[in-house]
C-alpha cells in the first residue's frame, strides 16, 4: 500500500500529544521539582530511577497485551487507547500540580503519579507504534509511516517547549487534553492494518514473552539503539541545568533552545528520508550519529553568555536527531517483518523496544543527577569544579556513548548487510 498525506496525518497525529507529554515528563520534571519544591538532586534521581525502572520492566508485558488486543479487533485497540488517554491526562495534571509540596508526602505522591503516568503513556505508545509497524511492507514505506508519527511528534515537542513559558502549566494541561482527543479521533480514522491470525495458524498459539530476545537481528539492533539512546537521554535530562548555570541564560532563552532543536529535527526528516532512498536506513542513521558527535564537542567549548552559539548547537544536533526519530523504529519494523511471525507480534517487539528506551531514561536520571551532586554540582552553582562536572556530563559523556553506538552500528548491522549485498 502507499500512504497518502491524509492517511499519514491520521495515523501520525497521536504522536503529537505523546511527544507533548514526553518533554515535560523527561526534561522539565526534574528541573521543576528541584527548583520549585527544593527536592535534592540525589533523592530526585533515586525517585526517577525507581519509577522509570518499573515503567521499563512492565513494557514487554504491555506489548503482549497490545498483541492480544490486535488479535481481538481494531475496536479493542482503540477503546483501550481511549481509556489510557483519560488516565494519562489526569495523572499528568496531578503530577505537576501536587496537593502536597514538601517532605516525604511529596516524594510518595510523585512516585505514585509517575507510575500511573508512565503506564498509561506506555500503553498508548506501544499500541500506536505496533499499528504503524503493520502498515509498512517495505523499508521506504516503513520510514514514511514512522516519519509521520515522529514529525507530528516534533510539533508536539515544540508546543510543549513554548506553551509552559508563554501560557503557564495550567494551559499546558488544557492543550495536552485537546491534542489527546484530536489524536485519538484521527487514529480511529487511520488506515487499518490486517489484524488477527492467519488461516493456517493454530488457534490459541501465543508468542513467548522472550521470543524477540532470541531473534539475533533484534538483539543487534536493540544493542545499538540502547547505546545511542543513553547518549541522547543524558543531555536531555541535563539541558535546562546547562542553559541556566553553564550559559547563565535568562528563562526566555529556554523555549528558543528547545524549539530550535525540535524544529530543526522536524525539518530534517524529509532530507534524511531522501538519503535513506540512496544509502539505506542503517547508513543514514550512522551519518546522524557522526553529526551529533561533532556538534556536542562544540557544545563543550561554550560558556557564560554563549546563548547564540548554543542555539546553533541545538539546531545542528536537532538535524542529527531527525535520524534517531524516524529510522530506528522503521528498522525495527523491518526486523519484525523479516522474522515472519504468523500472529501479531509487533506489540511484543515494541514492548521490549520501549523498555530499552525507558532504561536509557532511567539511567540518565538515576546516574547523571546523583553523580553531578557527588562532584559538587547543585542547581545555581557557579564554581569551576561544578561547571566542569556539568560540561563533562552534558556534552563529553554523550560524545563517547555516541561514538560507541556508531561503532556498534557499523559492526553489527552495516557490515553484515554489506557482506550480504556482495555475496
Amino acid at each position: 500500500m502507499n500512504l497518502s498525506v491524509v492517511e499519514g496525518f491520521k495515523y501520525g497525529l497521536m504522536g503529537l500529544p505523546l511527544a507533548f507529554v514526553a518533554l515535560p515528563l523527561y526534561v522539565m520534571l526534574p528541573n521543576h521539582y528541584a527548583r520549585e519544591f527544593g527536592v535534592p538532586l540525589a533523592l530526585l534521581g533515586a525517585v526517577l530511577l525507581g519509577a522509570r525502572l518499573f515503567d521499563a520492566v512492565i513494557d514487554p508485558l504491555l506489548g503482549r497485551l497490545s498483541d492480544h488486543l490486535f488479535a481481538r479487533s481494531r475496536r479493542a485497540v482503540l477503546w483501550v487507547g481511549a481509556v489510557a488517554s483519560v488516565v494519562l491526562l489526569m495523572a499528568f495534571s496531578l503530577l505537576f500540580f501536587p496537593p502536597v509540596r514538601s517532605g516525604l508526602a511529596l516524594l510518595v505522591w510523585a512516585t505514585a503519579l509517575l507510575l500511573v503516568t508512565y503506564t498509561a503513556y506506555s500503553v498508548l505508545s506501544i499500541t500506536h507504534q505496533a499499528w504503524g509497524a503493520m502498515l509498512g511492507h517495505t523499508p521506504a514505506l516503513r520510514s514514511h509511516v514512522f516519519a509521520w508519527r515522529e514529525g507530528l511528534g516534533l510539533v508536539g515537542v515544540v508546543l510543549a517547549a513554548v506553551v509552559p513559558v508563554a501560557m503557564g502549566l495550567s494551559a499546558s494541561v488544557a492543550v495536552f487534553g485537546v491534542a489527546l482527543l484530536l489524536g485519538w479521533l484521527a487514529w480511529c480514522r487511520a488506515p487499518v492494518p490486517q489484524l488477527g491470525q492467519k488461516d493456517d495458524e493454530p488457534a490459541g498459539e501465543k508468542h513467548d514473552l522472550w521470543a524477540p530476545l532470541r531473534h539475533s537481528p533484534f538483539r543487534r539492533l536493540l544493542g545499538v539503539f540502547m547505546l545511542n539512546g543513553i547518549a541522547s537521554a543524558v543531555p536531555a535530562t541535563l539541558v535546562l541545568f546547562y542553559v541556566q548555570d553553564r550559559l547563565q541564560a535568562p528563562r526566555s532563552v529556554e523555549p528558543v533552545v528547545l524549539g530550535s532543536y525540535f524544529v530543526c529535527a522536524a525539518l530534517s526528516i524529509p532530507l534524511w528520508l531522501k538519503l535513506v532512498a540512496r544509502i539505506g536506513l542503517a547508513r543514514t542513521w550512522g551519518m546522524g550519529m557522526l553529526l551529533a558527535i561533532v556538534v556536542f564537542v562544540w557544545a563543550a567549548m561554550l560558556g557564560a553568555g554563549d546563548e547564540a552559539a548554543f542555539i546553533a548547537v541545538c539546531a545542528l544536533s536537532g538535524v542529527a536527531l531527525g535520524t534517531d526519530l524516524a529510522l530506528p523504529s522503521a528498522m525495527l519494523a523491518g526486523v519484525i517483518a523479516d522474522a515472519g511471525h504468523r500472529r501479531p507480534a509487533q506489540g511484543l517487539y515494541f514492548g521490549w523496544w520501549n523498555m530499552a528506551t525507558k532504561l536509557n531514561l532511567a539511567l540518565a536520571a538515576g546516574l547523571a543527577l546523583p553523580l553531578l551532586a557527588y562532584f559538587g554540582y547543585s542547581p545555581g552553582a557557579r564554581d569551576p569544579d561544578a561547571m566542569r562536572a556539568l560540561v563533562v556530563a552534558y556534552s563529553l559523556l554523550p560524545c563517547a556513548l555516541k561514538l560507541m553506538a556508531a561503532a556498534a552500528l557499523y559492526q553489527l548491522i552495516i557490515r553484515p548487510q554489506h557482506a550480504k549485498e556482495i555475496s
